[in-house]
């Protein structure tokens, strides 16, 4: 499997949630519960191990769905977008979902989250047959 399609189309998912994020960062973070600071920011967010394990997290979802692309012949963008976007639709987001329902958690942030799994998952899957 080439390193490069897997690494740029990770990178690729991972900015688009840092986008994600910032667009619903007011949203995410009542949602969420998350401890802020007294100017409403997230008191973690100087810790490095979230973003280390979103990137390690979007470059694994990247090399699985160039392995599923390779193996099913998805080579243009538009079938890697929508391919990806099944993938978040169909599998993240459910478990998510689920997940979430059984703790207890906001329904409002089962679907920010869960956006971000369709839609990133949708950007990884643009990104792949690229290469």
């Amino acid at each position: 499997m080439p390193i490069l399609p897997v690494i740029v189309a990770g990178l690729a998912g991972w900015a688009f949630g840092a986008l994600w994020y910032s667009v619903f960062a007011k949203q995410w973070i009542a949602a969420s519960g998350v401890m802020t600071d007294a100017d409403g920011k997230p008191v973690n967010r100087k810790n490095p191990f979230p973003y280390v394990i979103s990137i390690a997290a979007a470059l694994i979802v990247a090399a699985t769905m160039y392995y599923a692309f390779d193996m099913l012949e998805i080579v243009t963008v538009a079938k890697g977008f929508t391919s990806g976007l099944g993938i978040g639709a169909c599998f993240a987001a459910p478990w998510l979902a689920t997940s979430y329902g059984f703790a207890g958690r906001p329904f409002t942030l089962t679907m920010i989250d869960a956006g971000y799994a369709i839609f990133g998952s949708a950007v990884i899957g643009a990104v792949i047959p690229l290469f």
